[in-house]
């Protein structure tokens, strides 16, 4: 292969960068970025369009890797084993990175000790929709319905979901009960909530908002702190009466624990530099992913936070997975 200027100067620089620990080129060998979810989902969407770019920065290949099974945590308990060497990624969520650890009984990896956090690619809101000829108008509705002991019923894609979880935390601060009707997806539950067969569901902004705009169902509020720009006006749910309230689905990008710094701080440098590309935020846009800008120190807290948040909401709900 024949290195250009550029690639070269990286490779040069690499010399003086990674003397400590042995090597003196990195990357001299195609990456390795695990994906723990099947093909076709965001996830393995991101890992591809910034693994595409990434190996030519790095001068390298990025080899993107499905390792599905048990809400991400098989294949992240597969990266979580890896020589922490710059040679393998991980694409981390809400799910595996966050929720996972208090959801089942036991899974082999220690969500924040067993990584380090490189970037958060960026956040998700969900949106609360009812079918358009409910009776409930807004938020505040169908809490003045659950204080009046009123049943409500609330789909998910399954339990233990970001939009089931969502729904337990609604409930809590809110202070109304609402029954969970756990689907096999988010396809078929959004079908029964159109269909006026369970009364409400949250889920993300793109797989709600083409229904939301055929008029098949309505929105009463987003989950995220501040509206979202795709659609200014439907407001928040803390803005509905629910203060505090804060739900985001989220992609990172991790490596093994023990992973050089200087490794870490590069592969942030220019995975940042490829998320701010304008073709990138329109792709980004299209996953109804909002932009994030932190530190890996900040992801690092931020990550912690939600594992805090989530465990005191499964805790409280009583939620067990096998």
């Amino acid at each position: 292969m024949t290195l250009s200027r550029r690639t070269f100067a990286a490779a040069c620089a690499g010399t003086f960068t990674f003397p400590a620990w042995g090597q003196d080129k990195w990357p001299s060998k195609p990456i390795v970025y695990i994906v723990p979810f099947p093909a076709g989902g965001t996830t393995d969407i991101l890992a591809r369009l910034i693994g595409q770019k990434l190996g030519p920065a790095l001068g390298t290949t990025i080899v993107v890797d499905n390792k599905g099974g048990a809400g991400g945590s098989v294949g992240s308990e597969i990266a979580s084993r890896a020589a922490p060497d710059g040679y393998t990624l991980l694409g981390g969520t809400i799910s595996s990175h966050a929720i996972n650890v208090s959801l089942y009984p036991k899974i082999g990896y220690d969500p924040i000790k067993s990584f380090e956090p490189i970037i958060l690619i960026g956040t998700n809101p969900t949106v609360l929709v009812v079918n358009q000829a409910s009776p409930y108008k807004t938020l505040q509705d169908v809490i003045a319905a659950g204080k009046a002991k009123k049943p409500l019923t609330g789909a998910s894609a399954g339990s233990g979901t970001s939009q089931h979880l969502s729904l337990e935390l609604l409930k809590a601060k809110a202070g109304i009960d609402i029954t969970h009707i756990p689907y096999k997806g988010s396809a078929p539950a959004i079908q029964d909530v159109m269909a006026g067969q369970v009364d409400m569901m949250f889920d993300t902004t793109v797989v709600a908002g083409p229904h939301i705009e055929s008029g098949k169902l309505r929105a009463l509020a987003v989950s995220s702190a501040r509206r979202v720009p795709s659609m200014p006006t439907v407001p928040t749910v803390a803005e509905s009466g629910v203060a505090g309230y804060e739900v985001v689905s989220w992609q990172a990008i991790y490596a093994p624990a023990g992973t050089p710094k200087a490794i870490v701080d590069r592969l942030h440098d220019e995975i940042a530099k490829i998320l701010a590309q304008p073709e990138m935020q329109e792709r980004l846009a299209k996953l109804g992913m909002q932009g994030a800008d932190m530190t890996t120190q900040q992801l690092a807290a931020f990550q912690k936070a939600e594992v805090e948040k989530w465990a005191a909401v499964i805790k409280s709900a009583n939620i067990k997975l096998e």
